[in-house]
């Protein structure tokens, strides 16, 4: 079984890269689901939350407002929010990849966009980047949320740019074309890595 970190910036397409793993019969995680499942369900967890930040909860809701005011702008907040959350959705990554093994599958996708910040790409036999011109990524967050080019623009420019994904990545997928296209070479793409690694050497 092959374990597939997937990992992009925003508006690149990588919802069409995971569906296609999902239709060649692979799992896919996905870390900000596991993350939110974490804080409703796993209590040491949001103990040690409530230990560092004080009362974060709003009964078996996270506060985000308040959890949010108290780590931006806060390095040290943020790195002891990162190292709290990471370990544990670690844990729960590991636990549901040893699961996918017992069901015979052809592989697991963890999806997230810290793959490689979080050190779940660490987890992965091997990391794809998928990828977009900026302008394409723009056009396509307008569209898809509605929203004015000047706040696309700006949520794109929060986030590193292809670049730095395509650095950290053993492969990447550039989607600068049509959905059906990008399709169509993700199909080829992980057909090869699941079935005949060698072809990608």
């Amino acid at each position: 079984m092959t374990v597939i970190g997937i990992t992009g910036p925003t508006g690149a397409g990588k919802t069409t890269a995971l569906r296609t793993l999902e239709s060649l019969g692979v799992r896919v995680l996905d870390c900000d689901a596991v993350y939110h499942a974490l804080l409703r369900e796993c209590r040491p967890m949001r103990r040690e939350l409530t230990d560092r930040f004080g009362a974060v909860f709003n009964g078996p809701d996270l506060n985000r407002q308040k959890l949010g005011r108290l780590v931006w702008g806060d390095p040290q907040a943020l790195s002891d929010l990162n190292a709290i959350t990471h370990k544990y959705v670690m844990a729960e990554l590991m636990r549901q990849i040893e699961d996918a093994k017992g069901q015979n599958l052809p592989g697991v996708a963890i999806d997230a966009i810290a793959l490689i910040e979080s050190g779940a790409g660490d987890l992965c036999d091997t990391t794809v980047a998928v990828t977009a011109p900026k302008e394409v990524r723009i056009s396509r967050i307008m569209a898809r949320e509605n929203i004015d080019r000047d706040y696309a623009a700006a949520r794109v420019a929060a986030q590193k740019d292809g670049e730095w994904f395509e650095e950290h990545c053993d492969h990447t997928l550039s989607n600068d074309s049509t959905e059906s296209a990008f399709r169509a070479t993700c199909l080829t793409f992980f057909q090869t890595l699941l079935y005949h690694k060698s072809n990608l050497s």
